[in-house]
């Protein structure tokens, strides 16, 4: 009798080891973070553009491939591109991050176009923004909401 005892004390000496262990099972940090998140608010229907800097600490490239917020109706990936005088605005389905790199997505280059606004944004404010990857991996961000001069 006396076994069955001492069995069941190991089991429960060891329960608080095991579950002290699961933080380590985890799943591990995300190689992705998304810095200097903000917002142009525009007057009524006008888009609004979105712009930060993404960084990516893993050894392969991922790809940025949707930007949502409850704020929006709409977001789209865009970069504007250059052609000497001209310049023009076109939709990309992705944009990729480098290994180990970063990429940003400024005024005149990669940025996201939101549309169809919920409600007027308020300069000073932050908006909650999602960010999809292509390895599966979503992160959230708070943007902060600033006037058409980016203040």
């Amino acid at each position: 009798m006396h076994r069955p005892f001492h069995a069941f004390r190991n089991v429960a000496l060891a329960m608080p080891l095991a579950i002290a262990a699961l933080p380590a099972l985890a799943a591990p940090p995300s190689a992705i973070k998304v810095s200097d998140c903000w917002v142009r608010s525009m007057p009524g229907s006008v888009p609004s553009g979105g712009y930060f800097k993404l960084a990516n600490t893993s050894a392969k490239p991922v790809d940025l491939t949707e930007v949502s917020t409850d704020a929006f109706g709409m977001a789209m990936l865009h970069q504007s591109i250059s052609n000497g005088s001209a310049s023009k605005m076109v939709m990309v389905d992705k944009a990729t991050v480098p290994a180990n790199g970063t990429l940003a997505f400024a005024p005149g280059g990669y940025h996201v176009m939101f549309e169809e606004a919920k409600k007027p944004l308020t300069v000073g404010s932050t908006i909650p923004v999602t960010f999809d990857f292509s390895d599966g991996e979503k992160v959230v961000a708070q943007c902060a909401v600033k006037n058409a001069a980016g203040q």
